[in-house]
């Protein structure tokens, strides 16, 4: 009797299990059928993130530190050169405000010198990927 009480829970158990497992089984296909011209617009995108790269382009930082005086600078820095483009770029656990996309150091060295009237604290950089 102790024998049949103790077996009745893995019994039920067991029971309920394979009972679940076909019950409930499903097998499905899935047909995804796709637009054309996204696919088009995906390899547009493509070719268009092979051709910004940023190793080959030389920027100038101008400020390197917390949130808000990052915001600070590049505001102060788009009022004084608005023809240049700028960005701020998180590096842990700092911000950096780079400025300019120049494609040789020539170029951006003779940048430097006008900003640096402005600017002291700014130098040239080179960014890897």
């Amino acid at each position: 009797m102790k024998f049949l009480t103790f077996f009745k829970p893995f019994l039920f158990l067991t029971l309920v299990t394979q009972i679940s497992l076909k019950t409930f089984s499903q097998q499905g296909i899935v047909n995804l059928t796709q637009d054309a011209k996204f696919e088009q617009l995906l390899n547009e995108k493509r070719k268009i993130n092979n051709a910004i790269t940023i190793t080959d382009r030389y920027k100038i930082q101008v400020f390197n530190g917390d949130s808000e005086n990052s915001k600070k600078q590049l505001m102060a820095f788009k009022k004084e050169f608005s023809d240049t483009d700028c960005t701020i770029i998180f590096s842990t656990p700092l911000y950096k405000v780079w400025v300019g996309n120049y494609k040789s150091r020539i170029e951006a060295e003779r940048n430097l010198i006008e900003i640096k009237k402005k600017f002291p604290k700014s130098f040239l950089v080179k960014p890897n990927k």
